[in-house]
């Protein structure tokens, strides 16, 4: 064995000891949503926590969305899926780059469909954020 390999050996044995492995907790729907409610938007990690090993509770609720304002993003970010566009949009400049394409006006059109659904989908997404408070 070489120095190199024993110093390897000797780093390599020395290295930092790994974290425990994390503990989880199966509940039924109704324990789940009992346990939602007594921790009052809570994270239920730290609510568990401090109720477990008698801790003061923070009591800080998790950030929450308005109603209307999650169903906006996610009609938004449904629709995104949805679409494809991306793949599409991809597809396109390839083709258009490889020469494959020829730019004709129906091309073009459909080209700047998908740029405004795009650029609707993004006007949604930011008044969903702004309606929510977020910057």
């Amino acid at each position: 064995m070489s120095i190199s390999e024993r110093d390897f050996n000797a780093v390599a044995a020395a290295s930092p000891k790994k974290r425990d492995a994390p503990f989880s907790l199966r509940l039924s729907f109704e324990e789940k949503s009992t346990l939602t409610k007594m921790a009052a938007g809570e994270p239920l990690g730290a609510y568990i926590k401090a109720v477990l090993f008698d801790e003061a509770r923070t009591g800080v609720p998790r950030k929450s969305n308005g109603s209307a304002n999650g169903q906006a993003v996610g009609r938004a970010l449904g629709d995104l899926g949805k679409s494809r566009l991306s793949q599409n949009l991809n597809q396109l400049a390839k083709a258009v780059n490889m020469g494959a394409l020829p730019v004709t006006p129906e091309t073009e059109s459909e080209i700047q469909d998908a740029c405004r659904a795009v650029k609707d989908m993004r006007d949604a997404l930011i008044r969903a954020l702004k309606e929510g408070g977020q910057p």
